[in-house]
């Protein structure tokens, strides 16, 4: 039985991305179409379409498209049969050197959503002529 393939806008769809995100996440690497119709047009399988919820994924973590790709090559060896969680050597100590980036990213990240929660209060407060708000 031939599996089931699907063009670039059925993709973005069921992605929840654009177009042009899929041609450019395409375009460096994250993902390739499994195969192309006569006429060229791109066709992704599901696993595709899996790839690229996943890279949407982790795009919230501030990791770059290499650090991405990376951790996708990982995921590959793993679904393969290659264990990498607590593997001693260099697929081991990748993944590691990877998730502690992104904990400090989204460390980071959480610190800016704290210091614009109190932008708004600030905000607010000179908005309503709060005076303990607006001066916070």
């Amino acid at each position: 039985m031939r599996e089931s393939t699907y063009h670039i806008g059925e993709v973005a769809s069921r992605a929840g991305l654009s177009l042009r995100t899929v041609r450019y996440w395409e375009s460096i690497g994250l993902v390739t179409p499994s195969g192309r119709t006569e006429g060229g047009f791109r066709l992704y399988t599901e696993q595709d379409v899996q790839r690229l919820l996943v890279v949407r994924a982790l795009k919230p973590t501030g990791l770059t498209p290499e650090e991405i790709l990376e951790l996708l090559e990982l995921r590959d060896r793993v679904s393969l049969g290659r264990s990498v969680i607590g593997a001693p050597g260099a697929d081991g100590a990748r993944l590691d050197a990877l998730l502690t980036v992104a904990t400090e990213r989204l460390r980071a990240q959480r610190e800016r959503l704290i210091a614009a929660e109190l932008a708004v209060q600030l905000v607010r407060g000179i908005a309503t002529g709060d005076r303990q708000a607006a001066s916070a």
